[in-house]
């Protein structure tokens, strides 16, 4: 384990993490610093317990709406995969229908070379 010591809003912050995880933890005590501060100057010092809460809970909100967006996104994209799956059977029962018809005429064609008076 690794020890991290993060500043916010004026306090530091000592953390573990796993080995090489350091640099992550920082750039995301960066994240949380720079959206605590934009709050802060928002509704000034209100405490820091209220403005972790705050953050957490925008972080919390925008959480929510990626994962409904990836929600939204795998739906249609299951829409696609559905119609792309549609549209090969199609395709491939055109193609069976036409290579049908294919044997017909040359079955056909082979019958017209083999009757009497053909060359």
């Amino acid at each position: 384990m690794a020890d991290v010591t993060i500043s916010l809003n004026g306090r530091s912050y000592r953390l573990e993490c796993g080995e090489g995880e350091e640099a992550h933890l920082l750039e995301l005590s960066e994240l949380v610093g720079e959206r605590l501060g934009k709050l802060q100057k928002q509704f000034g010092q209100v405490g820091d317990d209220r403005l972790l809460l705050m953050t957490a809970l925008m972080f919390a909100d925008e959480l929510t709406e990626t994962e409904k967006k990836l929600s939204a996104a795998k739906e249609v994209n299951a829409s696609a995969d559905e119609s792309i799956k549609s549209a090969q059977t199609k395709v491939a029962d055109e193609i069976a229908a036409v290579a049908d018809r294919i044997e017909v005429l040359n079955v056909a064609l082979g019958d017209d070379e083999a009757a009497p008076g053909k060359d």
